[in-house]
This record gives C-alpha cells, sequence and structure tokens, in this order.
C-alpha cells in the first residue's frame, strides 16, 4: 500500500505518468515560471540550482515600422534582440525584444551572455508598470529550429509590453516549447 501511495502521489505532483496498459515512467521535466511579475529568466534558473546559458543571434538598430509602433514611437530605429536561453542545456525560451534607445542607450553594447536583457534593462531603468498577453501558438520553422522543437509541438508565447514612467520601454516576445516549459503563478 505505500509503494502504491507514493505512485500516486508522484503522478499527482507530475514526476511520474501513467499510462494505460503499458506502465509508470517517468514525466518529462517541465520548468515552470511566474507571470504575475517580470522576472529574469535567469534567476528563476538559478533558484531551480541550474545553469543558465544563452546564444546571442541579433543585435542591432531596427527600423521595422511594427517593432517602432510596438514603443509607442513615431520614428526608430529601435535596439533589437533575438536571444535563445538554455537551463542546463535544453532550450528553453525563444527571447526577440526591442527596446527604446533614449532609455538604453548602450543596449547594443551589453554582453548579453554575462547578463540578460531582461536584468540589463531594470537595472538601467526600472520598471513601473508592464502588460502581459499569453497565447498558444504554432512556431514558424525558425522558431522551431532554434528552440529543437519538433513538428506540431506547440508554443507557449508571452508577449510583454513594459513601461518607465509614461513611456514604453521594453516589447517582447516570449517563445516557449509547451512540452519543456510551463507558467504558472500564486496569489
Amino acid at each position: 500500500m505505500t509503494a502504491s501511495r507514493a505512485l500516486r502521489e508522484l503522478t499527482a505532483e507530475r514526476v511520474l505518468t501513467r499510462v494505460q496498459g503499458s506502465g509508470t515512467f517517468v514525466a518529462p521535466r517541465h520548468y515552470e515560471s511566474t507571470v504575475l511579475e517580470v522576472r529574469n529568466i535567469a534567476d528563476e534558473i538559478a533558484a531551480r540550482g541550474h545553469r543558465h546559458s544563452t546564444h546571442v543571434l541579433r543585435l542591432e538598430a531596427f527600423d521595422d515600422a511594427e517593432a517602432i509602433a510596438s514603443l509607442d514611437l513615431a520614428k526608430g530605429p529601435v535596439f533589437h534582440s533575438c536571444i535563445v536561453h538554455a537551463e542546463e542545456g535544453t532550450l528553453i525560451q525563444y527571447e526577440d525584444r526591442y527596446t527604446k534607445p533614449r532609455l538604453f542607450p548602450d543596449y547594443l553594447q551589453q554582453d548579453f551572455t554575462r547578463e540578460t536583457p531582461n536584468h540589463c534593462t531594470v537595472r538601467l531603468a526600472p520598471i513601473q508598470r508592464a502588460e502581459f498577453r499569453i497565447d498558444a501558438q504554432k512556431p514558424n520553422a525558425t522558431i522551431r529550429r532554434l528552440l529543437e522543437m519538433e513538428i506540431g509541438e506547440p508554443c507557449l508565447l508571452v508577449s510583454r509590453r513594459t513601461w518607465v514612467g509614461d513611456s514604453v520601454a521594453t516589447a517582447v516576445q516570449l517563445w516557449h516549447s509547451s512540452l519543456r516549459f510551463h507558467l504558472v503563478g500564486k496569489m
């Protein structure tokens, strides 16, 4: 009875998964993050006792109309970064971020392998408010390749804008494989 109870509890905690007619197996690992506050992914990973790493794909001045509008600007350019975050070598997040050059003039000179864009921007200009939108999305081929996802594997997309004073400071899209990452919150 004790072993049976332990199996039930571990299944309820999603440590194990039961498959009818096949048996009980160790469940795939799911990383979790809260959406009730703006948090730094490197800090979340460190809190779990794991190692965070990044691969910077793009760091540039960007003059795209949609990017400029996302920061409520009349003209560009804006600063743009694309980064893949990993936890213990497992790719868990693709970050596509726009920042306002007036608030973060040295953004393009930052080493985002040492400090995340989130940590850098919050250090330079603390956030006064944020808005979030969470969607289930089918990733395009590029995002699927960058996160090493299978065709048909779903994504969680967190779109977030942050404000410093009355000014939009950042606009970011955070793509996560829903098989490796969960968003959770408690109040």
